[in-house]
């Protein structure tokens, strides 16, 4: 059959047979769709698909056998290359000239090896196909939309044919296209006689969409002068299959089709012979130009002359179909990316393209939801060693990936030699890429031993068979012989009731305890060839998850070694997908960073120092630190899509038009939201408000870091609730920098408790305000004037009166006291005020702003001057200084806090200005204490603590990972 001239004969043929199924039934199963029950045994996915690969390939194999044919090119040096172009890349008429030209590039050679010979397989321009199907869908309900749609299509066509090439060309191919719609329309009217829209008619309907494209690539390579044509692939490719339809949008199945390889290669052969030597290919001088082929994607025909698909996603599996019918060198697919990516660069922004995969592992990925090639179109490319090269049709000069070469099968992975960590071959890394797949549901027997677990597994996959669902990945456990297959969410409710009927009997009999489905699932998997015989890659995998706080539903290892599936939930798939990449350092560590309080004295500082760091942190500990959320009491301001705030500008853009209110449940729903598996929330604000939240933060995976003492310090049972989320969770709350700013004192005591030590007592002065107001403080400068210095240099609390009464270096202490142990309040610690009586309470009528505050507060301190200077002269009487210092002493649980005269021999008595000193008083360190002392004022050096923190939370992170 001629389908060049097709007309209404051919349409109402379709149409005839649309309704009656088709004669030549697919005998290669397709991937997991139909399982053999009588001769499955439960194992994983993988065993079972690798099986139906097998199948599938010698199939063809013994299918090539008759008398196959190839062109070959008279006098070419090069064998014949084969592009194809996706929708995306021919979607306007600039677009068409760029393939066009890309086409006559490729074909004039690389590297001086002369003219090849070049097929260029297209797809139909972008969105036409949907615009056929919506015509087809329309046919039933309202036939003056449907006309209307096809109209729009063929003059959106038929314009950009215009476009391309003068009327000597266009007019004929205009003819032609005009007489498609005619033929489109007869069967439009058709369909409302019988009332329905058959599988096989969408597929003749939805294929002129290709017959045009190539019609119009093929028009605008005239006007360039090369030798070219276009073929009709209905005319060539012949094909065994069904007529299920053209599958779902975004699919990549070519639904158990399989080419005809003898009469196929027949008819390329006589097209050659024919129509290419009427063009004159047979005579070119091929040292110096060679001609260009276009040729329909997607479309082909049954053996008894029916039009069909390749289905959806089909036109991959025309370019290797021809590739191997030509003998080819190479198959070009041209995508609008860069070749094939460690994962989706919508989920995973960090992710980049992958130099070279092998056909089983571009397999994998493709199975698993990855952009790549369908399985069963990389067979003719398997079958021939035919390298396929993922290319970007705007990036041309960029070598993309190539898929060529086969894994080490498991026999031969197996005498290989011993197991080794992946992590000891120096840095190489195990696997290619990670993927998902998405809306999937997870069908579930439980409790099946009582009827025997062999037999339950036989009529469970039996039961799945007889549905037609489509089995994604099979788990058993050995207990109870539960059974799970994940299926696609569209099948679960069919794969439901289909277990129901098989096992009603045990049910009503409550010999199975369940059957369930579970929607809203994803299928996360990594894949790599270098998997294999290499121990902790799982565990990394599984470790990324847990500290992604994503929870597994399911897991599968294929015996082959070269993927690892897990299901998890639908709302943490990129977040899982973002954790993985991070874990096998495929990327840098990201942390999504918050910062509450960002524009304060201590926001401002570790803000600049953050900006400051970024490209330090990058190139030399591989971390990511990315302000997602910055705000201040009123204001807030959120990254778009999380990709981070511009940190220079943050003190200005906080005030512009882009800013939200303050609102801490828009906050935590951002984070709780937010894909990057490490998050962090930094609370500058010592705001009892904000700590109220911490609980809900850390029962969401979100790290905490809290330089405010409202937390740790805050109420025992929030505090003690707090502890426990973080271990549940698997997430941190540091709070470090809370005492000490940069000093390292809690970490000392961890330490010292993590080894065995027994702290006996601590005691020190870790208030800095203090420390500079009393190595100031002398007969020439009054006390209230020492303290107005440190309110000057950013020393003090935000109310100075927190300095003063003793409050701050009392949170101080609680936070110290329960790292050894104690189970103590504030109001436990014993504390010596400095205020002034009557000052605690004073509100200050008609007083705004900290400053005004600070100065109508130091003036008030002005009456305890006079018995401040007395305590100072006594102090030097007996060669002592005055110091604010605290004591905690383990075995009696008191702790206080009272300006104290110390003697020469005390370690205060040397205290410089700013400082912070804690004396650890330990088994190990009880004759000479071990001291911690350093300057620990102002809100550089809180800062300096706060990075420390976020440092660690980042490292713990990427360790855990491995």
């Amino acid at each position: 059959m001629q389908f060049k001239n097709h007309g209404m004969a051919m349409a109402l043929h379709a149409l005839l047979l649309g309704s009656a199924s088709l004669s030549v039934q697919a005998f290669a199963p397709s991937f997991g769709t139909r399982v053999n029950k009588a001769s499955f045994t439960p194992s994983s996915l993988v065993d079972y698909r690798t099986n139906v690969v097998k199948q599938y390939a010698t199939v063809v194999a013994d299918d090539t056998t008759e008398e196959e044919q190839c062109i070959t090119s008279p006098g070419s040096q090069n064998p014949w290359e084969v592009h194809k172009f996706g929708g995306a890349s021919l979607a306007d008429a600039g677009l068409y000239r760029t393939v066009g030209d890309l086409l006559i590039k490729e074909s004039a050679g690389r590297n001086d090896c002369g003219p090849i010979p070049t097929m260029a397989v297209v797809s139909a321009r972008g969105g036409m196909t949907d615009q056929l199907v919506k015509v087809m869908d329309s046919a039933l309900v309202d036939f003056e939309e449907a006309k209307s749609v096809l109209s729009t299509a063929v003059g959106g066509v038929i314009e950009l044919l215009k476009e391309l090439a003068p009327p000597e060309i266009t007019d004929p191919i205009e003819e032609r296209f005009r007489q498609d719609e005619k033929d489109i329309l007869s069967v439009v009217q058709s369909l409302r006689m019988i009332n329905t829209v058959p599988a096989v008619t969408m597929e003749v309907v939805s294929g002129y969409g290709e017959i045009w494209s190539a019609q119009t690539l093929y028009a605008y390579l005239k006007t360039k002068g090369v030798p070219c044509d276009w073929i009709d692939a209905r005319e060539i490719l012949v094909v065994k299959g069904d007529s299920s339809g053209l599958g779902e949008k975004g699919a990549a199945s070519t639904g158990g089709v399989v080419p005809l390889w003898a009469e196929t290669a027949s008819r390329m052969a006589n097209w050659w012979n024919t129509v290419g030597k009427e063009n004159g290919f047979l005579d070119l001088d091929y040292t110096t130009t060679s001609p260009i082929v276009v040729i329909t994607g997607f479309v082909a025909t049954t053996a008894n002359g029916v039009p069909t698909t390749l289905k959806r996603s089909g036109s991959d599996y025309s370019a290797t179909v021809f590739a191997k019918l030509t003998g080819s060198g190479r198959v070009t697919m041209w995508k609008n990316t860069d070749g094939v990516y460690t994962a989706d660069p919508r989920r995973v922004p960090e992710a980049f393209p992958i130099a070279s995969l092998k056909y089983d592992e571009a397999m994998e990925l493709a199975y698993f939801g990855a952009q790549v090639l369908h399985p069963s179109a990389m067979i003719p490319c398997i079958d021939d060693s035919i390298p396929v090269y993922v290319r970007n049709i705007f990036n041309p000069a960029f070598e993309g990936t190539v898929i060529q070469g086969r894994c080490q099968s498991l026999k031969e992975s197996n005498t290989l030699g011993r197991i080794r960590n992946w992590r000891s071959k120096g840095g190489e890394i195990p696997i290619k890429g990670i993927t998902s797949v998405d809306k999937i549901a997870l069908v579930t027997l439980e409790g099946a031993s009582v009827i025997g677990g062999a037999s339950a597994a036989e009529r469970f996959m039996g039961a799945m068979a007889d549905a037609a669902i489509n089995v994604l990945i099979i788990t058993q456990a050995s207990s109870e012989s539960s059974i799970t297959v994940a299926v696609p969410e569209n099948e679960g409710e069919a794969a439901l009731a289909a277990l129901k009927n098989a096992f009603e009997l045990e049910l009503s009999r409550s010999t199975i305890n369940s059957v369930s489905v579970l929607p809203e699932m994803s299928i996360v998997a990594i894949v790599g060839e270098g998997m294999a015989m290499k121990s902790g890659v799982s565990a990394t995998f599984m470790s990324s998850m847990s500290r992604a706080n994503v929870n597994i539903r399911l897991i599968a290892q294929g015996s082959s070694e070269r993927q690892v599936a897990v299901v998890v939930d639908a709302k943490d798939t990129s977040r899982a997908l973002r954790a993985a990449h991070m874990a096998f350092t495929l990327s840098e560590t990201t942390a999504s960073v918050a910062i509450l309080g960002s524009t304060g004295y201590l926001g401002s500082a570790l803000v600049r120092q953050l900006d400051s760091q970024k490209e330090r942190l990058a190139e030399n500990l591989g971390v990511d630190m990315r302000v997602n959320i910055a705000a201040t009491s009123k204001k807030m301001l959120v990254a778009e899509n999380m990709n981070g705030i511009n940190l220079s500008s943050l003190s200005d853009d906080i005030r512009g038009d882009a800013a939200k209110d303050f609102d801490l449940d828009a906050i935590t729903n951002e984070m709780e939201a937010d894909v990057n598996p490490l998050r962090v929330i930094i609370d500058c604000t010592n705001s009892e408000d904000v700590a109220g939240y911490y609980e809900q933060w850390l029962s969401a995976g979100i790290n905490i870091i809290s330089p405010g003492r409202k937390g740790a310090s805050g109420p025992l049972d929030m505090y003690q609730r707090c502890i426990e989320l973080q271990k549940e969770n698997s997430v941190y709350w540091q709070y470090e920098s809370s005492v000490g700013a940069a000093l390292p004192i809690i970490t000392t005591l961890k330490d010292l408790a993590d080894t065995g030590d027994n702290i006996l007592a601590l005691r020190g002065s870790v208030s800095g305000a203090l420390a500079y107001v009393f190595s100031e403080f002398s007969e020439e400068m009054p006390f209230s004037e020492a303290l107005g210095r440190a309110v000057e240099k950013g020393y003090t609390e935000n109310d100075l009166r927190e300095d003063l009464s003793g409050l701050d270096t009392a949170r101080k202490v609680v936070v110290l006291a329960r790292q050894i142990g104690l189970d103590v309040d504030v109001k436990d610690v014993e504390v010596e005020s400095l205020l002034p009586e009557g000052l605690a309470d004073k509100v200050y009528e008609g007083v705004e702003g900290k400053t005004a505050l600070d100065a109508a507060l130091i003036e008030d301190v002005k009456a305890i001057d006079e018995a401040m200077l007395k305590r100072y002269q006594e102090a030097k009487a007996n060669d002592a200084n005055l110091r604010y210092k605290f004591t905690i002493d383990r075995e009696s649980g008191k702790c206080s806090v009272s300006l104290q005269a110390v003697s020469k021999k005390d370690p205060l008595f040397r205290l410089k200005k700013n400082e912070n000193l804690v004396e650890f008083v330990t088994t190990r360190y009880e004759e000479s204490p071990m001291i911690i002392k350093g300057a620990a004022a102002g809100p550089e050096l809180a800062a300096t603590g706060i990075f420390a923190d976020l440092l660690r939370v980042t490292r713990a992170f990427s360790s855990l990972q491995s």
